[in-house]
């Protein structure tokens, strides 16, 4: 018998790989971080002795779920300012509270509420784009959850700085603090075309390549964006893009709501990804993204909330419940997005946009343990007849019972491990009074 750190035992393990394969009867062994063998309950506990065992009888065991855009700590602003077009909403709300409320204190315990959100709902690792990132990224290494996190890069000032410059250095120092970590990972993110120079663009794409890690940017979100840009820019925003040397793989592209055949052809020819936000699209009216051309073209994409300031949740399995039945009524076709197809993009799939498929995303020996247990003794999941199916329409984030994250468990049994809820919720309370104010003062 060898022994390990935990065994998982006795529910049907969807491993999300390449052949979308699954175990009734499984087991996961695992030791430290990583995942150390798969197979039937009856071979893993035959060969090894687990520390701890999870029984997961009557539970789906799965990779967590990776959001692939959001602003953490806009928790602090979800509410705030809804029903109304995306620029209205950004320039006369959004960035006016930003300017007046956001500091050190909202960025970490805003993303601490994001992180109990969102580990709540099974998603284990996410990729952020806000400000004052380092306390977003402390956040998630004290929650123990997995990032990908980049300091938002504007033309104007920021709460954090003050000229495009500072903000590329705040930047550089995330990359070199956060170097090596187990769980944080940075991204350079220059926020949009319409909010950035030709020159703050080409910095960041060349801070990205001294680093050799992804940049993410905000992308032809609805038509809008994409007027303003061609008049801007004098030609498309994938032309341009490829104009200044950003189009290769490491390159994130949000929303990319209107992207035409052309667009899409390009991003496959280059390897970009992309990340569909659906509740957020239809909230804000921005349209809807041609994701199904996307994918049938060969562009990776993954799924995100985007920020509680316009979803208004982090619940990834709503995401993944509109985002299949969007794309079926949009189409007029019930066959695309199918229910495996909407997994996917949550896992697998996303890890590869995240650059992070050889970590998680898919449940093999040698990965990381990052592990959701979905509880199927429901009566909303009864009776089952396709796993897959009951994830993409039945199931609700508070149906995951049990979350582990490189190896560690920080959700048993529906209770937090890392993290104090009760405070949390009490602290973002106490800014929301604060934000409160200062938007009275403009009344």
């Amino acid at each position: 018998m060898r022994d390990v750190d935990i065994i998982i035992s006795g529910g049907t393990i969807l491993r999300m790989d390449d052949t979308m394969s699954k175990i009734a009867n499984g087991a996961i062994a695992i030791t430290g971080e990583d995942i150390t063998a798969i197979g039937t309950a009856t071979d893993i506990e035959n060969t090894f002795r687990g520390t701890r065992t999870i029984n997961a009888s009557g539970c789906l065991v799965m990779p967590g779920i990776i959001n692939c855009h959001t602003h953490a700590a806009m928790t602090c602003f979800r509410g705030i300012a809804d029903d109304m077009k995306l620029m209205e909403w950004l320039n006369n709300y959004i960035f006016p509270a930003e300017a007046k409320n956001v500091d050190t204190e909202l960025a970490y315990w805003g993303s601490l509420l994001a992180c109990a959100e969102m580990i709540a709902s099974g998603t284990t690792t996410f990729c952020d784009m806000y400000i004052f990132e380092d306390e977003t990224a402390r956040a998630a290494r004290e929650a123990g959850m997995r990032c990908l996190v980049g300091e938002v890069l504007f033309d104007f000032p920021s709460p954090n700085f003050q000229t495009p410059a500072e903000g590329l250095a705040y930047t550089r120092m995330l990359i070199e603090k956060w170097a090596d970590d187990p769980l944080v990972n940075i991204v350079v993110e220059p926020h949009a075309l319409y909010t950035c120079s030709t020159p703050l663009l080409r910095d960041a794409k060349a801070l990205a390549d001294d680093y050799n890690i992804p940049l993410a940017i905000h992308l032809l979100e609805n038509m809008g964006e994409l007027e303003q840009l061609n008049s801007k820019l004098g030609q498309k925003a994938t032309h341009f893009l490829r104009e200044i040397g950003y189009l290769d793989e490491r390159l994130i592209a949000f929303h990319c709501v209107c992207m035409d055949d052309e667009d899409i052809a390009i991003f496959a020819d280059h390897g970009c990804k992309a990340v569909h936000n659906p509740e957020s699209n239809m909230k804000l009216a921005s349209g809807v993204a041609p994701v199904s051309r996307m994918i049938d073209r060969g562009v990776v994409v993954g799924l995100g909330t985007d920020g509680c300031a316009s979803n208004n949740n982090l619940d990834m399995f709503q995401e993944i419940d509109t985002a299949a039945k969007l794309e079926k009524v949009n189409s007029l076709n019930p066959t695309v997005m199918s229910a495996e197809t909407v997994m996917r993009m949550a896992t697998s799939e996303g890890a590869k946009v995240l650059g992070m498929e050889t970590l998680v995303g898919s449940l093999q020996p040698g990965m990381k343990a990052d592990i959701i247990i979905v509880d199927l003794n429901k009566p909303h999941l009864t009776p089952l007849y396709n796993e897959y199916s009951h994830l993409a329409y039945a199931v609700n984030g508070s149906d995951v019972e049990t979350v582990l994250i490189n190896g560690k468990i920080v959700m048993e049994n529906r209770t937090f491990l890392t993290i104090d809820v009760q405070e949390i919720m009490a602290r973002v309370k106490a800014i929301a009074t604060r934000i409160q104010t200062s938007l009275e003062g403009n009344r």
